[in-house]
């Protein structure tokens, strides 16, 4: 069950307030990137100091947080870590795009990656490093939001422009860059043309300097599961191939993923 799904006829004896809020405190330390005070995590989930300072020994004392600095500001813990690593071993489309993916960094000498959408988040599954200089710094377990994208908007494109709005009901869209989507209108509109073309070549669309070009993953039912890309400063890439030979290996990765999960884009179901 995602945030998306309907809630259960019995939700109201089956919820565990205190378990969400525990759980969103670990997506609080995660989103910010670095430790973080039990006041900073109250303000940020507009609790009190004591609920939150409950929530955060709790957590600690399982190991799911770890206290620094004489136990002022905190951190993800090693179970976290042990989840998460279970989570992504439990992909099995990270070992079936292994292959295509390392050949595509290969052809382009630039990193090479895979990612899927959990909720409003791009998650990234692997990451196979170009061997120039110019590694990439999304590494596996990055996250990124959706909305900001050209793999989020492949991965938003099997949902409704109505399941898109509640996905992203209440949230501002924090612009990373001059070219972030403002809107759900402006989020919609890129989308609608990633999947028009197949494809979408960046150029500062995360930051400033950077190019990409990602493509869609499609299993045999037709649906997007997975996006591709190869990321980079922009020394990294010849740009006069950028859109014959980079645009080609990119997609000619996403075909030979797709087909390996099955899918057929000769087949319409009936």
């Amino acid at each position: 069950m995602n945030e998306t799904d309907p809630l259960h006829k019995n939700h109201a004896s089956y919820f565990v307030p205190g378990l969400q809020r525990g759980l969103r405190v670990l997506e609080v330390i995660a989103a910010a990137r670095r430790p973080m005070t039990v006041s900073e995590i109250a303000s940020k989930l507009k609790l009190s100091r004591s609920s939150v300072f409950r929530l955060v020994y709790t957590l600690q004392l399982t190991g799911f947080l770890e206290p620094i600095e004489d136990a002022k500001v905190f951190t993800l813990g090693a179970r976290v870590l042990n989840i998460g690593f279970a989570y992504l071993a439990s992909k099995d489309i990270i070992e079936v795009a292994r292959a295509d993916l390392e050949t595509l960094r290969n052809n382009t000498n630039v990193s090479a990656h895979l990612a899927i959408r959990d909720t409003r988040e791009v998650l990234y599954l692997s990451c196979i490093q170009t061997r120039s200089g110019f590694l990439s710094n999304m590494n596996v377990g990055a996250r990124i939001p959706a909305y900001a994208t050209p793999m989020g908007w492949f991965l938003l494109s099997d949902l409704s422009n109505r399941e898109i709005a509640t996905l992203f009901e209440g949230q501002v869209f924090e612009t990373l860059t001059d070219q972030t989507p403002r809107d759900l209108g402006s989020l919609s509109q890129r989308i609608a043309e990633g999947i028009g073309k197949g494809c979408i070549i960046s150029h500062g669309i995360m930051e400033a300097g950077g190019s990409s070009i990602a493509a869609p993953v499609f299993d045999k039912s037709g649906r997007v599961v997975a996006a591709i890309d190869v990321s980079g400063p922009d020394s990294a890439f010849e740009m006069s191939e950028l859109q014959s030979r980079y645009v080609n290996e990119v997609l000619k990765a996403a075909a030979s993923i797709s087909a390996r999960l099955g899918h057929n884009p000769g087949f319409t179901a009936g």
